[in-house]
């Protein structure tokens, strides 16, 4: 159910993004979207049945009355309230707009059995006499919120901490209206890592931006079902488990901190796990992103041999994407600290005495096996170790100094674009 009596915020971009971002974590919900402002004809019928019944009342303050009355609150400390002063008003001034307002009770409590934070009790007087329909006609989300939840037959109500000042308002409706009152679960809310609420300082909050910064649906169902909630020290689950595990009873009250290097972990996890295949499918639009099109995955090596080489080292598939480009590209250029920290001394004649025995390789013997040894060989004619050959190597073929182990990429970039790229490189490096 899309809750969209508040017009400016619920623009079709921010309900599209909500509808996205449930699709892409799999959480597919029953029946068509409902959306709350296309039920504001059955809102506006209950609004009228708790007038007829004496449950609620026509308000005409006008906007400089109501802002006065709290002045005068404030002015005496106290906390400002309507004060109910159209409660008990029998005269209609013509032609003046007015609101639909509660009428709460104003002595006793409304007590929350909330499955997380336990017995939460309000004291009906802090409570005043709430607005369920505004001047302009239109409902308001509590009100909106206990008849849709009614219809619906909504037995959980599972929603942030900060939505339980709605809940004993929400409970006096339920009761004025004589319907049964779903339980309430309060979650913890989510913190940035210094402690204060998430907001876009903190860096995405939109669920499809995580998704855009190549993490996995299911990682991300994972880290946010165990923000507030554990079952022991378990630390990883595939979403069959959490609808298996997951219980109310074991969600904590404290509010949890957003920790984006557990997520990174948690995701580098849930791409291992994946077969080869779908990552390599799940790459795809990330690979486009950095100018690996379709053609070019088609006349480079087969993704699904490129994948296992990139899993242990990417933690998302933009980083992924980022280090299979070169398997499909050659360099734009060279990554300068890696051209001075790796491309002295004796760089040029290892490099070239590299191709020139890697050339007379066969296409069959084009293997890492093959490469390897001849790597060795060459590094032991010069008396060098191995990485004063394979550095130079790696960022001709790459343009930076981090890959995969060197015999695999150059048996996967293959034996004619390989040997290209380095007689380039050696061109364009060449010490003067």
């Amino acid at each position: 159910r899309i809750e969209d009596t508040d017009r400016e915020r619920s623009t079709p971009e921010a309900i599209r993004v909500i509808l996205d971002g449930l699709k892409w974590l799999g959480l597919s919900w029953d029946g068509e979207v409902v959306y709350q402002s296309a039920r504001e004809s059955r809102h506006l019928e209950i609004a009228h049945r708790l007038l007829a019944e004496g449950r609620a009342y026509r308000c005409y303050c006008t906007k400089e009355e109501l802002e006065a009355m709290r002045a005068e609150q404030r002015a005496r400390g106290e906390k400002p309230r309507y004060d109910g002063r159209c409660r008990h008003r029998t005269d209609a001034p013509a032609g003046r707009p007015f609101v639909i307002r509660f009428k709460a009770p104003q002595t006793g409590e409304t007590i929350v059995q909330d499955r997380i934070l336990g017995e939460v009790r309000f004291a009906n007087a802090e409570l005043d006499d709430l607005v369920l329909v505004r001047s302009d006609g239109t409902p308001t989300y509590n009100l909106a919120v206990v008849v849709d939840d009614h219809d619906m037959g909504i037995t959980h109500v599972i929603r942030g901490a900060d939505h339980l000042n709605n809940t004993p308002r929400q409970i006096q409706i339920y009761e004025a209206l004589g319907w049964d009152v779903p339980a309430f679960a309060h979650i913890p809310l989510i913190l940035g890592p210094d402690g204060a609420k998430m907001s876009k300082r903190h860096g995405a909050v939109a669920i499809t931006a995580y998704r855009d910064e190549g993490f996995l649906p299911e990682a991300m169902v994972n880290f946010l079902a165990r923000l507030g909630w554990a079952h022991g020290d378990q630390e990883t689950f595939t979403v069959d488990e959490l609808v298996q595990l997951f219980d109310l009873d074991a969600v904590g009250k404290a509010n949890a901190r957003f920790d984006l290097q557990k997520l990174l972990w948690l995701n580098g996890w849930h791409m291992r796990r994946l077969p080869d295949e779908v990552l390599a499918e799940r790459l795809k639009p990330f690979l486009a992103r950095v100018g690996v099109d379709e053609a070019a995955l088609a006349q480079g090596p087969a993704l699904v041999r490129v994948v296992p080489q990139l899993k242990e080292r990417a933690k998302t598939l933009v980083e992924m994407a980022e280090l299979a480009r070169p398997f499909y590209r050659a360099p734009d250029g060279y990554d300068e600290k890696a051209v001075k920290k790796h491309l002295k001394g004796e760089w040029f004649k290892l490099v070239e005495a590299f191709v020139r025995e890697a050339k007379a390789l066969s296409e069959q013997d084009w293997t890492p096996e093959a490469l390897h040894r001849l790597l060795v060989r060459i590094a032991e004619a010069h008396g060098v170790g191995l990485g004063k050959v394979a550095q130079p190597i790696r960022i001709l073929l790459t343009g930076r100094a981090v890959s995969p182990p060197i015999d695999a990429t150059l048996a996967l970039i293959g034996h004619k674009e390989a040997i290209r790229r380095l007689e380039e490189g050696l061109r364009l490096l060449a010490p003067a």
